[in-house]
């Protein structure tokens, strides 16, 4: 089956086709990676609570026990009935990329999901996963602006409220990087204004925080730039005005995903950082192109992918873990920042 554009796997999941018994769901948006896999899982009909029928596991545990996933494909549940193996946080593993190069030349009486990071085009993973018909495989990117767009509709027309055009560009500034986030911003802003005719600008401020925008390109221009004393005064001048950590890190997440695109574009065709930026690079401010320029002179592809994942984990840790957020997410941020100082 190869790989299914976003579209097509949401047809597959509302049809009464038959769901592919392996599908490998991977990406930078690993808030989007978890919703699809959840609902590749409910689509199978199992029932998810049933310890019997469900066995979850950690791709990592995979390399200790070579054989496991076969083995945990080919036994049937306790009670009989089908059964799904999930397995979470894959990338490269070799007994993973071994086990369903196997898999996929059987026929299977059970559905493995497996989610995955950010697999670049000819990882193993992914190679494995296209070259077999018998596999699915589901990429999710970031959300664009109309894919934040159709959210934000589809969860206030679950609510019935509507949302004023001012409301709505505010609260898309705010929103990318981790569709679950998003969701949850979403919902939050929702309910509390459930009693509201109308969600307008002021609802968005008081539930979500007017963003400086001036301040977080400071945070992000002093982070690219390797100076770490002005990065450290422009997160304590954010946290100060009441600015939620998880909006921090979604604008840098943001940035280095933008930095990402412009990189893979340098090394696939071989032009320098001021060239990419010429020709895909027209939306960024030309008083940033220095700043961008620079950046990218440091970072090389595998220090993104490093750090775009650990910025998507922290995300997510922002939004379930508040109270521990600030710290550690200035830890990450600190981290960024002396890795982009430019070595003399």
């Amino acid at each position: 089956m190869s790989e299914l554009k976003p579209q097509e796997f949401e047809r597959l999941l509302r049809s009464s086709s038959a769901l592919p018994r392996i599908i490998v769901i991977f990406g930078p948006d690993r808030g989007l990676v978890s919703e699809r896999a959840e609902a590749a899982a409910a689509r199978t009909g199992i029932p998810l609570s049933d310890p019997f029928a469900v066995t979850k596991i950690e791709a990592s545990d995979l390399q200790k026990a070579p054989g496991r996933l076969i083995e945990e494909m080919q036994s049937i549940g306790l009670f009989g009935g089908e059964k799904l193996v999930w397995v979470r946080n894959a990338a490269n593993e070799k007994a993973l990329v071994d086990g369903i190069a196997a898999l996929a030349a059987t026929e299977l009486e059970a559905y493995l999901i497996i989610e995955a990071g950010d697999l670049k085009k000819g990882s193993a993973l992914r190679k494995a996963a296209e070259a077999a018909r018998s596999i699915a495989s589901v990429p999710c990117y970031a959300d664009d602006q109309a894919s934040l767009n159709g959210l934000i509709d589809d969860i206030l027309k679950e609510t019935g409220q509507r949302i004023t055009p001012a409301a709505r560009a505010r609260l898309l500034a705010n929103l990318g990087g981790d569709r679950r986030a998003s969701r949850g911003e979403i919902r939050k802003l929702a309910l509390y204004c459930a009693k509201e005719p109308e969600i307008d600008e002021r609802h968005v401020i008081d539930i979500i925080g007017d963003v400086s925008e001036t301040s977080l390109d400071n945070l992000i221009d002093a982070l690219l730039g390797g100076d770490a004393n002005a990065m450290i005064a422009a997160l304590e001048a954010l946290i100060s005005a009441k600015t939620a950590i998880y909006q921090v890190l979604n604008a840098v997440l943001r940035q280095f995903q933008m930095l990402d695109m412009l990189r893979a574009e340098m090394d696939r065709s071989r032009q320098s950082a001021s060239q990419v930026i010429q020709t895909h690079g027209k939306h960024i401010f030309f008083k940033r192109r220095n700043v961008i320029t620079q950046a990218l002179s440091v970072w090389t592809a595998a220090k993104l992918t490093r750090e775009l994942s650990r910025l998507q984990t922290m995300v997510l840790t922002s939004q379930r873990n508040p109270q521990i957020a600030e710290s550690v997410a200035a830890q990450l941020l600190l981290s960024l920042t002396q890795q982009s100082v430019i070595r003399k």
